[in-house]
């Protein structure tokens, strides 16, 4: 079983041998789109993103940028930065760029980043920016990807961060996989993605916006 990769070996292998061969990864557009949905879902109006995307080299970060697209509205623009899925390479980055003049002049809705690390190193990067009004800037939803209990999932329940999107490991279901496989003669499927959610649920995430929306008026 090969986890968390798209190999091309695979298909040789699998007509080659009798055993289990697969793969079980991530989808990792269809996370980039759930993470579309819930700035629909916060930002039912349109508006602006800061949005924290891992190396560009990277197949994930690709993916979850490509998915993400497929949900955004035309109404709501990108501002893109670039980092390593690390919280201090994504403090550094959002640092940066709240240097420049035209980033204090540039309404920001929401902060989006690829994975919940990123997306902490952001929200700590505004917490600490001497240049702007942050207590505006930290009422707009910051939300990440990976969701893990103890991290993302436990962020959320803080509220550092409004959302995640949940990517469950996938080493237990690999193993279940491969033991049903060997039980019963059947090859499992080439390629398997996990299942991913967003965490709290898209329809919570409007319902917190509709009530922001009537606290305003």
């Amino acid at each position: 079983m090969v986890l968390n990769r798209a190999v091309e070996y695979v298909a040789e292998l699998r007509r080659t041998y009798h055993v289990p061969v697969f793969t079980l990864t991530a989808d990792h557009e269809e996370i980039g789109r759930i993470q579309g949905r819930q700035l629909v879902a916060l930002l039912p109006d349109g508006g602006s993103a800061l949005y924290i995307q891992g190396p560009t080299e990277h197949l994930a970060a690709k993916q979850r940028h490509f998915g993400l697209l497929e949900t955004k509205p035309e109404n709501l623009q990108l501002r893109v930065l670039k980092a390593h899925w690390t919280e201090a390479s994504a403090y550094k980055a959002v640092s940066s760029w709240l240097k420049l003049s035209t980033a204090r002049d540039m309404q920001i809705d929401a902060v989006c980043a690829q994975d919940d690390s990123m997306a902490l190193g952001a929200r700590k990067a505004i917490e600490e920016c001497p240049h702007i009004q942050r207590e505006g800037w930290l009422k707009v939803p910051f939300l990440g990807c990976d969701g893990l209990p103890k991290t993302g999932q436990e962020w959320v329940r803080r509220n550092l961060l409004t959302a995640t999107v949940f990517s469950p490991p996938n080493a237990d279901q690999a193993i279940e996989m491969m033991l049903k496989a060997i039980e019963t003669g059947a090859q499992p499927s080439e390629r398997t993605f996990t299942v991913a959610k967003s965490i709290p649920p898209i329809e919570a995430l409007a319902e917190r916006a509709q009530r922001a929306r009537s606290a305003s008026r």
